[in-house]
């Protein structure tokens, strides 16, 4: 969550600045804000630290700014956008921080911050600053950190960052600056995400590449405890030891944020049509079950040698991602024969639990910067468990730097917060996973690995066919639009593609919804159904469908309304109560990609009948880097 951009430069750097935030805004969009070392309208004289900040999205900031028309301007800055931890939405907590020195709030500010992550030592920290007699004026743990370093400065903002972060206990990505050293930008990471761009005399900080697009393909990913030092035409990187250090420098073809709508509405509705492309996308050269799928770094013959090790599967992920896990312990244990456990990364690393040595450990994330999914890794392999591997949208995020193996899904670019296209990928990624599995344990016939390679080349084709059902999901919207509550009904490995859908709906549109594996509700749920709480069921033609069948008379015999998606030769048909949406076909175990789109298409155009803002939900980011 939150997102940053520096810069130091010999060009008006504000509108790369505001640029770079309207990229990175999927990371948070409560407040937003710039600061630069101020100069006049000849881009020549100082004017101190100035800043603009904004509880409105980013486009209301670049108005504010007006930096082609004379206003905000300087050649170094930073740059926020905000998901609120410490502190309400409000311009007061708005990133940058200023500090002006202690009891000198009416002087010029000396320092300007922007962070991500979270201080956990903040308030003895405030209590230390206070007796000093700094004054706060937000209700932020940033604001500790600027008054912090400032307490430190001696005329090098380097050094009283190298000695402030001495200090903090938990997560944070900053960049710095001093009104009296104009040309130097000073980050530091631990425990969040922040990158370093090169460029021909100017040089910047983000904490995502993408805000960097079109402006430097030149990429450094710092370490964790990674201290750096930005100029004109120079950058110095040191480490957790504060010893100079020399980091890869990387070639990174970022994607632009700015994605052409084209017909959509919206991006989550593109990207839920962008699902075919993706799919054949994340297997484009998947010729054969071979393990050199998961080993994209080319280490001759690592991935087979850790799947001949392991005996047991661990899936740690969090969100969206935590149910494509649970979608795959059910292929796992029923074809690979492997038991699989799913856990709930942001509670894993806080119970005692019973490590295996011979564990594979996957982890499962979009952005690969995930923080409680990244902290729940390196907890396992603390405990142990080294034979890693992620499945993930981005090639060069953490998640891929600290995993031994990893399948690269290739959604693409995903915007809107509520995931997607990111999810069907990651499905696609664990079922190849799978089957990997599956033939290292002598456990895939030839025959059968023919027949599983078949039916995913089909994916792409049978998505387009259940995207045409898009008209008929409207019209269920209509249905659900005006009501605050839903129940989503599942069994086996479909049980987790309730969930998903579940989630999806209380995303974007608010109403409450929740998922229940079907058998499950004379247990409870059966308690809360009425005419006025719609029911959603994933019905596939598959083993449970009788057991799915009483579920529904079950719901039927309450004055409950139904709303089933069942596959075309189930013989569930549309009654009093019971609305029932045909899919095109059965998909035997990939069936849960298919059914999930439907999912989608509901809650996206329940959410556009309700009025809510679908890409942008309230209290949500896209890319979870605190805790």
């Amino acid at each position: 969550m939150c997102g940053i951009v520096g810069a130091v430069s010999t060009r008006n750097i504000v509108p790369v600045l505001v640029q770079g935030l309207q990229r990175l805004e999927y990371r948070g969009y409560d407040s937003c804000g710039v600061a630069v070392n101020g100069l006049t309208e000849q881009l020549g004289q100082a004017a101190g630290l100035q800043r603009a900040r904004s509880t409105a999205r980013v486009a209301e900031l670049a108005e504010q700014v007006d930096a082609d028309h004379g206003g905000l301007q300087g050649l170094t800055g930073i740059a926020h956008t905000r998901w609120a931890t410490h502190g309400a939405p409000a311009v007061h907590n708005a990133h940058p921080h200023f500090s002006h020195g202690p009891q000198a709030t009416g002087s010029s500010p000396r320092i300007a911050l922007v962070h991500n992550g979270i201080i956990e030592n903040h308030d003895e920290l405030r209590q230390q600053l206070s007796a000093k007699g700094y004054v706060f004026t937000s209700q932020t743990d940033t604001e500790v950190m600027v008054h912090l370093i400032d307490s430190l400065y001696q005329g090098d903002v380097l050094q009283a960052v190298m000695q402030a972060v001495q200090q903090l206990h938990g997560a944070y990505a900053i960049a710095v600056i001093a009104k009296d050293e104009p040309q130097r930008v000073v980050g530091a990471r631990a425990g969040s995400p922040l990158i370093m761009g090169l460029g021909e005399s100017e040089n910047f900080l983000a904490s995502d590449a993408m805000a960097l697009a079109g402006v430097t393909d030149q990429i450094v990913y710092l370490a964790e405890g990674d201290v750096v030092d930005l100029g004109l035409r120079h950058c110095q990187v040191y480490d957790v030891s504060q010893q100079a250090v020399t980091r890869a420098v990387q070639t990174v073809k970022a994607q632009s944020m700015a994605a052409d709508l084209g017909p959509y509405q919206h991006y989550m509705q593109k990207e839920i049509f962008e699902q075919p492309r993706a799919i054949a996308d994340t297997l484009e050269g998947v010729a054969g079950i071979v393990p050199e799928l998961f080993d994209p770094a080319g280490q001759n013959g690592v991935a087979a040698d850790v799947f001949a090790q392991v005996d047991t599967v661990l899936i740690l992920a969090c969100g969206t991602s935590y149910y494509s896990g649970c979608v795959a312990k059910y292929w796992l244990e029923s074809l690979a024969r492997i038991p699989c456990q799913v856990e709930v990364a942001s509670e894993y690393r806080y119970r005692d639990s019973v490590p295996d040595p011979r564990t594979l450990v996957v982890t499962i994330t979009q952005s690969g910067e995930t923080a409680d999914t990244l902290a729940a890794l390196r907890h396992a392999q603390g405990l142990g468990m080294h034979h890693t591997l992620t499945i993930c949208n981005v090639a060069t995020s953490a998640m891929v730097r600290e995993c031994k193996l990893a399948y690269i899904t290739r959604a693409g670019v995903e915007i809107g917060v509520a995931s997607t296209k990111a999810f069907t990928t990651q499905l696609a990624g664990l079922f190849l996973l799978t089957l990997a599995l599956a033939k290292s344990k002598h456990r895939l016939s030839p025959q059968d690995e023919a027949q599983h390679l078949k039916a995913m080349r089909h994916l792409p084709l049978a998505l387009q066919s259940v995207l045409a059902l898009e008209p008929l999901l409207i019209a269920w919207a209509q249905d659900f639009a005006d009501k605050e509550n839903a129940l989503f009904l599942g069994r086996g490995m479909h049980y987790p593609i309730a969930l998903e859908g579940a989630l999806k709906l209380k995303e974007i549109s608010y109403i409450h919804a929740e998922a229940y594996p079907a058998g499950e509700l004379k247990h409870g749920p059966l308690a809360l159904v009425t005419s006025a709480m719609p029911v959603v069921t994933v019905a596939p033609n598959d083993t449970l469908l009788e057991k799915l069948k009483s579920n529904l008379q079950e719901v039927r015999a309450r004055g409950g309304v139904l709303y089933v998606l069942a596959d075309a030769d189930t013989r569930i048909q549309s009654g009093e109560g019971l609305h029932v949406i045909r899919m095109p076909e059965h998909y035997g175990a990939l069936s849960p990609l298919l059914h999930v789109v439907p999912l989608q298409l509901l809650a996206y155009h329940t959410a556009c009948a309700r009025g809510t803002d679908v890409d942008k939900p309230r209290n949500l980011a896209k890319s979870v880097t605190v805790e």
